[in-house]
């Protein structure tokens, strides 16, 4: 049949191009079988942005899958065990203002409300602490796994921090040599349009004509096919999400043996957050603000500033790299026979480091639901695009969440961020609920959803929000049954700092000796 789709084309590499590459590849078993075949297209001229360097818990399993070794990734891609995410003076901008996003969910997570247990504690400790054992072992800098834990087994879970340059080489080599994918560095220089007007094919400068049946755009903010070349239009967010700039560093360790954070950090400042990510051999630091709120000279007074107070007397390894980000996400992301992933689909501040995962899921559902012919893949973009208009939405929601919920008085960055015009209208209604019950299930619709009610939970109680009193007394609550939980949780926490090594001791262990096999 000539509307069979046999030859998909990927133009663009990095995270986005060779994840999208190797989980296609290893779904459909291109090394052994003519069905299906991938070609990536990437130009030597073009470097990849390089500061992704945050993953979710998925990433674990979408590696597995692709049959990559962990111990490889380790390895090769400078990469460390992430646990949760470390929000410093969001709250109030004090000395003792932190809470925890860690990636386990609370104990007795939709069965039992732990919150009339938790502030019937004397002190109330911080939600995060009760809920789940995971930010006492961050605090402590321990790993998530013991050195004999198999490949991508897990005590706590966890994702990776790593190095996106290496990890774009280390995929690419992983798809090229395992999985069949046909690499072709070339620059492309035309689109070809059929009659229909689908793209046919792309004219490159070294190899002509690549033709194909299914195109996906990885090329980053140019956006080379589905911005470019088809116009479809960028929905910005930048009355909601204010900041639009960043500038990255990689900042050196005092010493070679120095802990490795098992979280990422983001510290919050005057006009933005500090990213702070520890990878086995240095720290990805980087300043993301609002330019309608700081200028580039005083955000990078505020990011050095940074550095020498958590690393004093260590110098950067260069100068800042100035990133300039459109915040916001296309009108449709698969339009024809061309659909976007990462960077081209849409970018937004990479507060709770939702880009990669945003790729695993473009990538997955491509993977899933290839469509056999053209005509069916009208069917298949209509559902792409209903279910990833949603899934950004949801993004905006979560990530405003942090902001709304500040009560810093400090700048106005932060008071610009509570006005109700800036606030989404579905945030204001479920926070209305959520005064008289915790964040559930019931509130969204995916089953897959992107940040689910315990990260809401998280948030929203690591950030001072608190339920109605009074309503929780007329609801069916079980605060027996809270405080087994938090008990349980403590039993954990004392199980697990006994059990586990530091983050460093267990990827020196990997270095040397790797881990079993799963």
């Amino acid at each position: 049949m000539m509307d069979q789709i046999r030859h998909i084309v990927i133009l663009g590499g990095g995270s986005a191009g060779w994840l999208t590459a190797g989980v296609l590849a290893a779904e459909h078993r291109v090394n052994s079988t003519d069905d299906i075949r991938i070609t990536l297209v990437e130009s030597p001229e073009v470097r990849t942005i390089g500061v992704g360097e945050g993953t979710w818990p998925s990433m674990r399993d979408t590696l597995r899958r692709m049959g990559v070794s962990e111990t490889d990734l380790i390895t090769q891609c400078d990469a460390s065990f992430k646990q949760a995410s470390k929000f410093v003076g969001w709250v109030t901008g004090e000395a003792d203002d932190y809470y925890y996003h860690p990636f386990s969910p609370p104990q007795g997570h939709g069965e039992v409300n732990l919150v009339p247990a938790w502030t019937d504690l004397k002190g109330e400790p911080r939600y995060g602490d009760v809920a789940s054992f995971q930010p006492r072992l961050c605090e402590r800098g321990r790993a998530p796994k013991q050195a004999a834990t198999p490949e991508f087994a897990a005590v706590a879970n966890y994702a990776y921090h790593l190095d996106a340059g290496k990890f774009g080489l280390f995929m690419r080599k992983h798809c090229t040599e395992k999985l069949g994918v046909r690499f072709i560095p070339a620059h492309v220089e035309g689109v070809e349009t059929a009659d229909n007007g689908d793209i046919s094919g792309l004219h490159t400068r070294e190899q002509g004509l690549i033709e194909g049946d299914l195109f996906i755009d990885c090329t980053g903010f140019s956006s080379l096919l589905l911005g470019k070349h088809y116009g479809v239009p960028y929905i910005s967010t930048r009355d909601t999400l204010f900041c639009d700039t960043a500038l990255a560093l990689q900042v050196p360790y005092p010493e070679a043996r120095s802990p490795i954070a098992s979280h990422t950090i983001s510290a919050a400042q005057r006009s933005g957050w500090i990213w702070d990510i520890g990878l086995p051999t240095r720290r990805g630091v980087g300043h993301v603000y609002s330019s309608a709120h700081s200028s580039d000279e005083s955000a990078e007074r505020t990011l050095l500033e940074y550095v020498q107070r958590t690393a004093p007397g260590v110098e950067p390894a260069g100068s800042p790299k100035k990133i300039d980000i459109r915040p916001g996400y296309r009108e449709t992301f698969w339009h024809r026979n061309c659909v976007a992933v990462g960077i081209s689909a849409g970018f937004i501040e990479p507060l709770e480091a939702s880009a990669l995962v945003l790729i695993e899921m473009s990538a997955r559902m491509i993977a899933d639901e290839l469509p056999a012919t053209r005509e069916l893949m009208d069917v298949v973009a209509r559902r792409f695009n209903e279910r990833f208009r949603y899934r950004w939405s949801r993004i905006v929601d979560f990530l405003k969440l942090h902001y709304l919920l500040s009560r810093r008085e400090d700048s106005d960055f932060w008071i610009d961020n509570r006005r109700p015009e800036a606030v989404p209208p579905r945030l204001l209604e479920l926070l209305e609920l959520w005064r008289y019950r915790p964040p559930s299930s019931r509130d969204f619709h995916e089953i897959e959803e992107m940040f689910p009610a315990a990260s809401y939970q998280y948030v929203l109680y690591g950030m001072g929000f608190r339920p109605d009193p009074q309503e929780h007394l007329r609801r069916l609550d079980n605060p027996a049954a809270g405080l087994r939980c938090i008990q349980t949780t403590d039993k954990l926490v004392a199980k697990y700092l006994k059990g586990l090594p530091s983050n460093r001791e267990l990827i020196e262990h990997v270095a040397t000796h790797g881990m079993k096999s799963a």
